[in-house]
């Protein structure tokens, strides 16, 4: 059995009930982004978009259709907004605190011992924006050196370096010196490689980007892998795991080579008859939209993937299945630049389902981690709730 799980990657789906906490009451990626930047999704509507509570946009971007598929929403349970609390509660890690996050940059115990790795001194040194650091600080790297280091209200530990002036090894060699630092009291939840390029205000080269993120404790993705199943992460989805329970790896550069991947990969598995697991995270949304607040291409982006679905759901062998989730919001249209405290997105094809099946507000994002164990025949014992007999 092939199971795939596609990761739109912060595509929530209204304010969690905690929100308050975060700042981010009020907050609503799918409605705010398709009413300030209207454009169709026919087919996310069939699977049951709109059906799922909450999400009330006009009938021309989100038609009124019987759905087809599984929808409901996921509430997350651990204590954070963030890429890796997300993921690993996917994954059926609940996380009892929250990863540390640095509002007033990194301490002398963390910048003398990586300035000393680095043998260079750093620049910035406090939450900023990813764009615009390279902007502010760009050119006086150029002029020494000095590696761009910077977070956010993510657990990040985040190194910018120009390609013209730090090769790709160097700058993975200073990330994987400074995850060696970030443990204990100082531990994040990811390292990320930022590399740019050109000329003043310059460009990030995304393609170049790679996370180097703490070790999680055992999840599902070892669990299947030890049952002698195919476990393929596509896209950053290896990073976000420390490369710890997979048996196949695939890069990606954008949301659409990680969707043209995803097809190969699922029709060649098809084809092998592979049992299995694809987890594809597409994090364009979030990266290029979201943090930018631009709701015009987050609208632009939700079309793309919506036009390419009908292929993704024609590649599901018979017997398997796809999941389409998300793992936080990053509203376009909120204050600041930082991801935004809501529930995820749950929609299922499973091929010869009968019609729509309302799987409601499943109580933990680690339900799609039961369900993959379930599904794929793997022993796990850890928190979640399987709703794989629903779509039976």
């Amino acid at each position: 059995m092939l199971l795939t799980i596609i990761v739109l990657d912060s595509v929530g789906m209204g304010e969690l009930p905690d929100a308050q906490a975060f700042g981010d009451v009020g907050s609503h990626t799918i409605n705010h982004t398709l009413n300030a930047a209207p454009v169709k999704l026919p087919n996310l509507a069939r699977l049951g978009l709109g059906q799922v509570p909450t999400v009330h946009t006009s009938p021309e971007t989100v038609p009124d259709v019987k759905a087809t598929g599984g929808y409901g929403r996921l509430r997350e349970v651990s204590p954070g907004k963030d890429t890796s609390t997300g993921h690993w509660e996917f994954m059926g890690v609940q996380l009892e605190h929250a990863f540390q996050i640095f509002p007033d940059g990194f301490p002398p115990a963390v910048m003398d011992p990586f300035d000393a790795a680095t043998g260079h001194g750093h620049l910035c040194n406090k939450p900023y924006s990813g764009t615009e650091v390279i902007s502010d600080y760009g050119r006086e790297h150029l002029k020494t050196g000095d590696p761009i280091v910077y977070t956010s209200g993510d657990s990040v530990f985040q190194i910018a370096a120009h390609t013209d002036v730090v090769p790709l090894e160097t700058l993975y060699e200073w990330c994987e010196a400074a995850r060696a630092l970030l443990h204990g009291e100082f531990a994040v939840a990811r390292v990320i490689a930022r590399p740019f390029r050109g000329e003043w205000p310059f460009e990030r080269a995304n393609e170049h980007r790679r996370d180097f993120s703490l070790t999680p404790p055992p999840t599902v993705l070892d669990a299947v892998k030890e049952a002698g199943k195919e476990v393929i992460g596509i896209g950053k989805i290896p990073d976000i795991y420390a490369h710890q329970g997979f048996t196949e790896e695939i890069h990606t550069d954008s949301n659409a080579d990680g969707i043209r991947k995803t097809i190969e990969r699922m029709k060649q598995a098809g084809k092998e008859g592979t049992d299995g697991l694809i987890f594809t995270n597409l994090v364009d949304f979030d990266s290029r939209f979201g943090h930018r607040r631009d709701p015009a291409g987050y609208s632009n982006c939700l079309a793309e993937f919506d036009a390419a679905l009908p292929e993704i759901m024609a590649s599901v062998p018979e017997g398997g299945a796809l999941i389409i989730t998300s793992d936080h919001g990053n509203d376009p249209t909120w204050p600041g630049t930082d991801h935004t405290r809501e529930y995820g997105l749950l929609l299922v094809h499973k091929p010869g389902m009968a019609g729509g099946v309302d799987l409601g507000e499943r109580a933990t994002f680690a339900d799609i981690g039961a369900t993959t164990a379930e599904a794929l025949g793997a022993a796990w014992t850890g928190p979640g709730e399987s709703f794989w007999s629903a779509l039976q």
